[in-house]
């Protein structure tokens, strides 16, 4: 695929390498941990709490599929539940102290992987990764700000 293919700034192929390195990061990282139960931790930790509805949403998953996998994570005691103080009916989900500290672990063994293939670089390939990925933060942060606007405008 040439440049040309992937629209204005290289979008598609910025994503085709950040899922690839993705991808080959989770694929060499050595964890006990399903990776979908990695990504239910991550997701609550990114929301400071969430609903299991929420989280299917999120994950392309149906809700039977997210209950059983918050339950399997409130059993080990890395999620807690508390009642929404907004909806009666629902509950909101939270990261345990030993839930943080569980996926403070993943993504530790996730980060020595990366770290592993940046050792090959030269000073100046990995000054200009890490300039990337200010800039990529930059970027998530417009994306952020971007939906809290239209969720501001829509409620």
């Amino acid at each position: 695929m040439s440049p040309s293919d992937h629209g204005p700034g290289g979008a598609a192929e910025l994503l085709d390498v950040v899922v690839r390195l993705n991808r080959w990061v989770t694929h060499h990282s050595d964890w006990a941990l399903p990776l979908a139960q990695v990504r239910v931790l991550s997701q609550i930790d990114e929301w400071g709490q969430a609903r299991t509805g929420d989280l299917a949403r999120v994950e392309h998953c149906s809700q039977p599929t997210m209950t059983t996998r918050v339950q399997r994570l409130q059993a080990r005691g890395w999620v807690a539940r508390a009642s929404d103080p907004l909806d009666a009916r629902a509950t909101m989900l939270t990261l345990t102290e030993e839930g943080r500290a569980v996926l403070a672990d993943a993504r530790a063994t996730r980060a020595r992987v990366l770290q592993a293939l940046m050792a090959h670089m030269d000073a100046p390939e990995r000054e200009r990764v890490q300039a990337a990925t200010r800039t990529l933060g930059a970027l998530l942060e417009i994306a952020y700000a971007n939906h809290r606007h239209e969720q501001n405008k829509t409620s």
